[in-house]
């Protein structure tokens, strides 16, 4: 349950910079394609220093989301980079006199002065439509490639570090996260989630997320298998009116169950989607929608004073904020009024099937020794409905494809469900949820190639040297310095894995080490522990929800509810692809979209 969305350079004021990321980023009025990154060599001139040498590639983007980047930077056994005087010029080295460190102080002026590479032709590459209107992620795996695990991306006064090493991302997650904030993440998603988790600042958030985290409590979570067994059954029934000839678009399905689960569970609420869009479900996708509009757009123009009521979008998420926020309101007045303080241990030991609110609302209400004001209450309830929503409903989807793709695959976690599953409609309980182990690892592999999100923010809020990683030196981050983690490289690097781009889930059950990537441990099959191999068994090479101290509260509620609803699927139907699979593209937003849905066959299985 999570939502962690492209970020937007606020900073941004002069022409130069709005093109820099308005063309690397789609937005929610453009739909853009997924796209897959080739290399075609372009030969440079030789650089003079020190006989070094540095290729480049333009960037050829191809429209589908099966063809992934090949590999394409060699292995070299050139000396580790000395750090960019200006864009495209090396600061030479000179072990016999001064000038090699006067020259590194000097770089130091300018954003590009922490002696990460600079992509040097990230303008050049903008000039091609395709490049412009691919997601962000995909020119940032290519150039991963070109530059390593840390590098910088920037036009103009406005640049960022990219990251991509599993050694820097557990630094910053981890070791030292708290020199790290959410920078304009928190800037973009304040009108939409408020003081919620996600943007919270550092205080505010050690303060909320003990009491969120205890409100997922087993015995709650246990109960909840319930609903995500309806919600799925729901789904499943709706299918079963289709005949096995007849094209369904799953991913809006998957969207709709994944709203009704997070209506009941965080709300109490029927939302009903499966069935009918109310006005209300309209304004909650319209506010998601308007949440991916505002984390691609390259400038906050709906901060110019008058913009909310001139610009009609703005105008309608204001409408539509306005009429979620008076729902929320009443059904937290209600719950107010009926305010019992209870200790987490009575919330522990009690018998759910005879309450009749168990929603985290009910929670966040009566947990003993917690006063949230009203705001706070409605802040942490938005965030869980934007973040539940649209995680569960991704992963759903782009697991589905991929299974479509793998028969075999598919095949074989049906088999499994039919084995460990007592329950004749698929429905496991949380014991067989434990078993299922071949569905959950499907869903895993399904995050790990299309994570949601792909990229993760952080700033810089003091000045900070990263661990050399797979670098072989040490970058230093200046205080305020904006990063994106590329989490869509992470996953996908064959340095992090062996045949990244294959849909594989038995690799979870093979330990994979590289010793290139100083001070990585790799993957320990060993070191699993919970539903998921976490950042700790991956050594923060496959972070789905994050990780460290900010991961996501509601992660093991996702995998439940994930598992449970592919369960039910799998048991009753089997998919296939009602499309050709190169015509499945890829849209940015808070999560991985497919760009005109992902249209399936659902085939009975035999009992």
């Amino acid at each position: 349950m999570r939502a962690t969305l492209f970020p937007s350079p606020l900073e941004m004021t002069t022409t130069q910079r709005c093109s820099f990321l308005s063309r690397c980023c789609s937005t929610s009025s453009r739909s853009s394609s997924a796209f897959t990154t080739t290399s075609t060599r372009e030969k440079q001139k030789k650089k003079t220093n020190h006989g070094q040498q540095r290729r480049r590639k333009s960037i050829v983007v191809v429209q589908n989301a099966i063809s992934e980047p090949p590999e394409t930077r060699e292995e070299s056994e050139e000396k580790t980079y000395n750090g960019a005087l200006f864009p495209g010029v090396e600061i030479p080295r000179d072990e016999n006199s001064s000038t090699e460190l006067v020259l590194k102080k000097f770089s130091r002026i300018f954003p590009w002065g922490n002696g990460a590479p600079i992509t040097e032709k990230v303008l050049f590459d903008l000039l091609k439509e395709e490049v412009r209107s691919a997601p962000l992620f995909v020119p940032l795996y290519q150039y991963y490639r070109d530059y390593g695990g840390v590098y910088n991306l920037g036009a103009g006064p406005k640049w960022f570090v990219v990251v991509s090493d599993p050694t820097v991302v557990k630094y910053m997650f981890k070791d030292n996260a708290d020199a790290f904030s959410k920078g304009i993440l928190t800037d973009i998603m304040q009108p939409i989630m408020g003081d919620g988790l996600i943007p919270a600042n550092k205080e505010l958030w050690a303060k909320r997320r003990p009491v969120v985290g205890s409100a997922f409590h087993g015995t709650w979570l246990k109960h909840m298998t319930d609903l995500f067994g309806r919600s799925a059954m729901n789904l499943s029934d709706k299918l079963e009116k289709h005949g096995e000839t007849e094209q369904i678009e799953i991913e809006s399905e998957l969207y709709a169950m994944a709203l009704d689960v997070i209506g009941e569970a965080v709300f109490n609420y029927e939302f009903g989607a499966l069935n009918e869009e109310t006005p209300i479900i309209k304004a909650v996708y319209r506010v998601l929608r308007e949440s991916e509009h505002r984390s691609t757009f390259p400038l906050p123009y709906w901060q110019i004073p008058g913009a909310m009521e001139a610009v009609p979008r703005q105008k309608q998420f204001s409408e539509d904020i306005e009429m979620i926020n008076a729902e929320l309101t009443k059904l937290i007045r209600e719950a107010l009024e009926n305010k019992q303080d209870v200790d987490l241990s009575e919330f522990e030991s009690r018998d759910y099937k005879n309450v009749s609110d168990a929603s985290l609302l009910r929670f966040l209400v009566d947990i003993r020794g917690d006063e949230a004001s009203d705001r706070q209450l409605r802040d942490d309830l938005m965030t869980m409905l934007i973040a539940g929503h649209e995680t569960t409903a991704a992963v759903l989807t782009w697991t589905i494809f991929c299974l479509c793709k793998h028969p075999d695959v598919m095949k074989k976690a049906a088999q499994s469900i039919d084995t460990i599953v007592q329950d004749p409609n698929g429905i496991p309980t949380v014991e067989e949820i434990r078993k299922l182990r071949d569905v959950r690892m499907c869903l895993v592999e399904g995050m790990r190639l299309y994570p949601a999100p792909p990229i993760l923010i952080r700033r810089a809020i003091e000045t900070v040297d990263l661990p050399k990683g797979g670098m072989k030196k040490s970058i230093q981050l200046k205080k305020g310095t904006d990063c994106f983690i590329a989490v869509w490289n992470l996953h996908r690097s064959p340095d992090h894995w062996e045949n990244p781009d294959l849909f594989d889930p038995s690799r979870w059950d093979r330990k994979f080490t590289n010793p290139k990537i100083e001070g990585w441990n790799g993957y320990d099959p060993e070191l699993v522990t919970g539903l998921y191999p976490n950042e700790v068994a991956t050594d923060y090479a496959y972070v789905p929800f994050g990780g460290g101290q900010r991961r996501c509260a509601g992660d093991v509620f996702a995998m439940m509810e994930a598992t449970v609803a592919l369960s039910v699927l799998l048991k009753k139907f089997s998919f296939e692809l009602a499309c050709d699979e190169k015509d499945v593209q890829m849209i940015t937003g808070a999560t991985i979209h497919t760009k005109t849905g992902l249209p399936v066959r659902a085939k009975r299985r035999k009992p």
